[in-house]
């Protein structure tokens, strides 16, 4: 007998309607939900991330002992003073509506020509407002930037908890904005322990490459 009821209670369980699903749960209800993705999150942050290109005149000593591991220190300021161009590739993110851009210091410390190109291939030149070597950080001003530019909003991060569905925007080796996914892996990370400068990081394993450097890490509701 207790098996036969245990039997109609598992058969009852079997056909009972599923309770419908909320906003909070994880079970789709329709063909849309279930190819829910990122895009639309990507399709209103992307404009807001920009490509910046900088160039910097730095004066440099060809010594013939360059290549020569014991030497070189001591004649690397031996020979002839030559000037030489250094390019550097970098991301950006507007914060305003007026052109204001935060980056990597070392993406645009030091630069001579700072360009930065929009999501539409737009290109402004930028000068640099703020900038802080030992936190990586530094402020752009676009010029002659259009009026109300796509931003992004910035999220406060004490709010940001490990586990976080997060998403990178940026420019990788030049090839063109890309974007990779991951999670806040850890928060109050110390820069000071890789000799990275100083501030607390939020951690994350959301791949990324060379010239990903400035570009936006943002949450699913597309804050900065």
């Amino acid at each position: 007998m207790r098996q036969f009821s245990s039997a109609l209670l598992a058969l009852a369980l079997a056909t009972a309607p599923l309770a419908p699903a909320t906003a909070e749960g994880l079970i789709p209800r329709s063909r849309g939900e279930i190819a829910l993705s990122f895009a639309p999150v990507v399709k209103a942050a992307t404009p807001a991330v920009v490509n910046i290109y900088a160039k910097r005149v730095v004066t440099t000593r060809q010594s013939p002992f360059a290549n020569d591991p014991f030497f070189r220190e001591f004649f690397q300021n031996f020979g002839p003073a030559r000037p030489q161009v250094q390019n550097s590739l970098g991301s950006g993110v507007i914060l305003s509506g007026d052109g204001i851009v935060v980056s990597n210091y070392h993406v645009v410390g030091q630069a001579d020509d700072i360009r930065v190109v929009l999501n539409d291939r737009r290109e402004f030149t930028a000068r640099v407002l703020l900038a802080d070597a030992e936190s990586d950080l530094a402020i752009l001003q676009i010029e002659g930037a259009p009026k109300k530019m796509a931003h992004l909003n910035l999220r406060d991060s004490d709010d940001v908890e490990v586990g976080e569905l997060v998403l990178a925007i940026g420019n990788p080796f030049g090839v063109g904005q890309t974007v990779s996914s991951g999670i806040v892996s850890g928060l109050a990370r110390s820069g000071l322990a890789t000799g990275n400068g100083r501030g607390l990081f939020i951690q994350t394993d959301a791949p990324i490459n060379p010239g990903n450097s400035g570009g936006a890490l943002i949450d699913i509701d597309g804050k900065l």
